[in-house]
């Protein structure tokens, strides 16, 4: 604490009449809600006694009315909320600028309070608090609605508050709030991120207020802060943007754990969470050909436990060099489709020469299921007035005439076989292979290439209700995944997170995220984040010559805890001492093992002595991360005070596995202990 005792006392001072104006307004609207809810009964009395004595005219004014005083009662209760969340911890900074209207302290908050139309508390997010985040002593400038505002910063100050009192403050010269953040990064780990408002670094600031580009593509080494950057940016277009609700907003996952994990950031910055997905939950909404579609933790789980005989074929389906070869097998499929013969009974006559005019002149810019239905349309309305039910009817009979199957399964099993296929693979696939598209559940690979061949034949519909779209582990998704995202999501905006370095798929690798802008073609911005906050520097060391890493540079200070090595000789008491050690000293530990079958072997061999070890499994969910044991595909975007790395004996990490091996170390904070592998 650098303050004098007269500053200090100042501080008291000011947080104990903002403590007393802020419970006061959380009272008025306590007792403005509760008066509300009261008249909103009244009212639906009073709607139902005089519902037969109001024109309909009377009755949409005052509905009308009534939906604007609910509208402003949830504006109401929200803030509410808001408030009630911060009554005890009002502000973690203030800012002291100057510009041509004076001298005026800033102090910033999770949310903004009021008196008499002045702030005595900014929102993080408001204009004027980016200063905090940007400057350091001296010239400055924000973006304010009205333009550019010039001033300068004097003084930075960064508080600790708990119930009400100023547990730390201190003035900060720095850009990156050094003293906080090394504070911060010594804390230990919880069940849940945590979020950030008081240590955004510049050039996480940058990412999360950017409204000018349209798409943002991230990529950010491990630790650097992608996941929370993403989720505060969230956050900030929710304020920014008018109209913007976290109902029009989504959230792609790698699994549902890492959802869970996520799940409380938004809460405690004060707006509701948003829409979340995985990429394969996403798929089913245009898949109903099949009962189930295969997890993405279950595709590569195939390759690691080494039970895929097939990563020749599958890295093929997973490459972009499939893209062309699937437009080519539709575009020659559709070409060779013909009506075969005329519709002709007892009130209906269209000869043949007019079908194939219909469908290979009149409607050939369509698909071609679509074109099928437009044709039906077409003769029901010109024979039949357009009844719909004849239209069914004339589908039915187009079917049936066509030379063509336009059954999607038995189209995309046939591709496999197409001459186009075989002479881009240059070899042809088992039958017995081809068969497994005839079970209930389609592979993970096998899915998206599916809907993308899908798309290419019927209109499978836009979503325009999402706005804006977050893609975390970027890295895992393959080109073919985001056209089709940018092809469904039509009105949405996208912000693309990951790290060419933590690929956890076998089949597919960029170069760099930077190639992502060839599909986001529209005001793309490409920006890198090269600091990692989450490791000590001995582990982003050992992590770094993993895979041939010398750019990366650790904030955290030095812990001087080494990585340690073991090698298996009494498994179960080596483990037991280990985690008894790690114990001491921090509060989230995990057990990451190459895959799910070793991280079971751990968890049976362990679970009688550690009644607190949980098992995370592909479709778990909820989890403690006081002690589990993981596979490392599933440890993707979390973290934890400890870790210890295990493999057996005769499966260690392999050169080919390597970006695996460095996730896998790259989720420990302090304290990292590593078996059988070098």
């Amino acid at each position: 604490m650098n303050l004098s005792d007269e500053e200090f006392l100042k501080e008291k001072h000011h947080l104990e009449l903002t403590t007393k104006l802020l419970r006061e307004q959380i009272s008025t609207l306590a007792q403005d809600l509760y008066d509300n809810e009261e008249k909103q009964q009244e009212f639906k009395k009073f709607i139902w006694d005089t519902r037969a004595d109001l024109d309909p005219t009377e009755m949409k004014t005052i509905m009308s009315n009534n939906d604007q005083e609910i509208d402003n009662l949830e504006m109401k209760a929200k803030y509410y909320k808001k408030l009630y969340k911060i009554q005890n911890s009002p502000y973690f900074a203030k800012i002291v600028f100057e510009s041509d209207e004076g001298i005026q302290d800033i102090y910033i908050g999770l949310t903004y309070l009021s008196k008499n139309n002045e702030n005595i508390i900014y929102d993080w997010r408001s204009p004027i608090s980016s200063v905090f985040y940007d400057y350091e002593e001296g010239k400055v400038s924000y973006e304010a609605p009205g333009g550019i505002i010039n001033g300068y910063l004097h003084n930075k100050r960064q508080f600790t508050i708990e119930n009400s009192k100023i547990k730390r403050v201190f003035d900060s010269k720095l850009n990156v709030q050094d003293e906080l953040l090394q504070e911060v990064l010594a804390n230990k780990a919880s069940d849940y991120m945590k979020n950030i408002v008081n240590t955004i670094q510049t050039e996480q600031n940058a990412i999360i207020r950017n409204v000018k580009d349209k798409n943002l593509i991230v990529q950010g080494i491990a630790g650097s802060g992608k996941t929370s950057v993403a989720l505060h940016r969230i956050a900030f277009l929710l304020y920014k943007i008018k109209n913007l609700t976290s109902d029009k907003v989504l959230i792609f996952a790698p699994n549902k754990v890492f959802s869970e994990y996520i799940s409380n950031v938004l809460p405690e910055l004060g707006e509701e969470n948003t829409k979340e997905t995985t990429f394969s939950d996403f798929l089913e909404t245009y898949i109903k050909e099949y009962k189930t579609i295969e997890s993405f933790t279950s595709f590569i789980e195939r390759y690691y436990k080494y039970e895929e005989g097939n990563i020749d074929l599958i890295k093929f389906k997973q490459s972009n060099k499939i893209i062309p070869v699937i437009e080519k097998y539709i575009s020659n499929y559709t070409k060779k489709a013909t009506f075969t013969s005329e519709i002709l009974n007892h009130d209906l006559y269209i000869e043949k020469e007019k079908l194939n005019y219909y469908l290979k002149e009149r409607y050939s810019s369509i698909p071609l299921f679509e074109r099928i239905d437009e044709i039906a349309n077409k003769i029901s309305e010109q024979n039949f007035n357009g009844n719909k039910t004849r239209a069914k009817q004339i589908k039915k009979w187009l079917k049936e005439r066509l030379n063509i199957s336009l059954d999607i399964r038995e189209i995309y099993k046939n591709f496999y076989k197409s001459e186009e296929f075989i002479n881009s693979y240059n070899k042809e696939i088992n039958e017995s292979y081809i068969k497994k598209l005839d079970e209930k559940e389609i592979s993970y690979e096998d899915a998206c290439l599916f809907v993308y061949m899908k798309s290419l034949l019927t209109f499978l519909g836009n979503d325009y209700t999402i706005e804006q779209t977050i893609i975390d582990e970027a890295q895992d998704y393959n080109i073919l995944q985001y056209i089709l995202l940018k092809k469904i999501l039509k009105k949405s905006k996208f912000t693309i997170l990951g790290d060419i370095n933590q690929t956890i798929n076998p089949y597919y690798q960029y170069s760099s995220l930077e190639d992502l802008k060839k599909v986001f073609t529209e005001s793309s911005n490409y920006i890198e984040l090269n600091k990692t906050y989450r490791s000590s520097p001995e582990i982003i060391e050992h992590a770094n010559k993993i895979i041939g890493l010398n750019l990366i540079s650790a904030i955290r200070r030095d812990t001087n805890i080494p990585v340690e090595f073991r090698i298996e000789n009494d498994l179960k008491n080596q483990l037991l001492n280990d985690i008894n050690k790690l114990k001491k000293d921090n509060k989230s530990i995990a057990i990451i093992t190459k895959t799910d079958t070793e991280a079971q072997k751990i968890y049976k061999l362990l679970h009688n002595d550690l009644s607190d070890l949980t098992l995370i499994k592909n479709n778990s969910k909820d989890f403690s991360r006081f002690l589990v044991s993981i596979p490392s595909y599933m440890a993707k975007g979390l973290e934890f005070d400890g870790t210890i790395i295990y493999t057996e004996k005769n499966n260690p990490y392999t050169y080919d596995e390597r970006y695996l091996y460095y996730v896998s170390c790259t989720r420990s904070q302090h304290h990292l202990i590593i078996y059988n592998n070098k």
